[in-house]
């Protein structure tokens, strides 16, 4: 007879790798717990998606200049509200909003850490029920406690993140988060509203057979680019090509996949748009850092994009990022290749 394993909830398992820092004062470990409540007031209204008025367009468009739905405004103000009851926020970056939130209570202006987020990423599956997310990062500010934060805050390299992470709206809902201790994955349990630890230190496998790219954009990419996904689509029995070719159009669902089964997710840069589509800060350092930690590696073609000194809140930058062996064959490709195809 089968016997269930205990289940270690999200906060449970924080508290548990707060006790491995002695001088640690438990506030990172809160913040999570507020972002996860945040992000099941999402799955709720996502799960109800065709039964309210929740689905469709919203009437305006964001910072981006893209059309806004209306569960982009929704999660956008649910992490909002969430994290400015919360004790351990001093303010908050939003893809969707021009520029930061400083939050100026007196508790806040004495928290440690701010908070970057993608309130509902691949926003554009919505209405057709195919998976989405949310992503998140979290920085201790650098800042003077006891007044509000600045932007410098919010403008630092992804390599001094303290914890990163998205939630997928799924077939269930995950909350994937990582820390320098690591990548680990939780389950939403809907009978006990908890998320539960469901994949321990998951690992991004060294090698993979799947590429992840919108190859309808192929027209506008460098030859480096073309000669890679010719390398994917060519047939080597050894090599176990023809690599599968696998695109959602949401970035948490791609490398979602990728981080369980392997593979490489590519958005480059191109003659459309030579600093790609995706923001260095609320969508490719928090996915970095997350897959560095389980392993993997994160390149813009020219180095560590968690080595990228941000210059502003919305910036963009070319991403591939995955497993080890595929982003490196990918830079050799591209790393060679300085003209554009025509």
């Amino acid at each position: 007879m089968a016997t269930s394993r205990k289940l270690i909830t999200l906060d449970e398992f924080t508290i548990q790798q707060t006790r491995e820092f002695p001088k640690a004062t438990g506030e990172l470990s809160a913040l999570l717990r507020d972002i996860s409540l945040a992000c099941k007031l999402i799955n709720k209204q996502v799960n109800k998606a065709g039964l309210v008025d929740i689905i469709g367009k919203f009437g305006a468009t964001n910072v981006q200049g893209e059309e806004q739905m209306k569960l982009d405004v929704y999660a956008d103000e649910a992490l909002i509200n969430v994290l400015r009851n919360s004790n351990d926020c001093a303010g908050i970056g939003s893809e969707e909003n021009d520029n930061f939130i400083a939050f100026e209570d007196e508790y806040s202006v004495n928290s440690k850490y701010v908070v970057l987020f993608d309130p509902l990423d691949g926003s554009s599956n919505i209405d057709v029920n195919a998976s989405i997310g949310t992503i998140f990062a979290i920085y201790r500010r650098v800042s003077p406690l006891g007044q509000p934060c600045t932007k410098e805050d919010f403008l630092q390299p992804g390599n001094k993140l303290m914890a990163a992470g998205y939630v997928i709206y799924g077939s269930s809902t995950m909350l994937v988060y990582a820390t320098r201790l690591g990548t680990n994955g939780f389950t939403l349990e809907p009978s006990i509203g908890e998320f539960c630890l469901s994949h321990p230190q998951m690992k991004c496998a060294e090698k993979g057979k799947i590429y992840s790219i919108n190859q309808g954009n192929s027209r506008h990419y460098e030859k480096g680019m073309l000669d890679f996904l010719d390398h994917c689509m060519e047939i080597n029995k050894e090599e176990g090509r023809p690599y599968s070719h696998r695109y959602i159009g949401s970035m948490v669902a791609d490398l979602h996949r990728t981080l369980i089964k392997g593979g490489v997710f590519m958005y480059p840069g191109d003659k459309k748009s030579p600093n790609g589509k995706l923001r260095l800060l609320y969508e490719c350092n928090p996915m970095s850092f997350i897959i560095e930690a389980a392993g993997g590696l994160s390149t813009d073609g020219h180095g560590r994009v968690l080595d990228i000194q941000p210059t502003e809140l919305h910036q963009r930058v070319p991403i591939f990022i995955g497993s080890k062996d595929m982003v490196n064959k990918v830079l050799e490709y591209i790393g060679a290749s300085e003209t554009v195809a025509e």
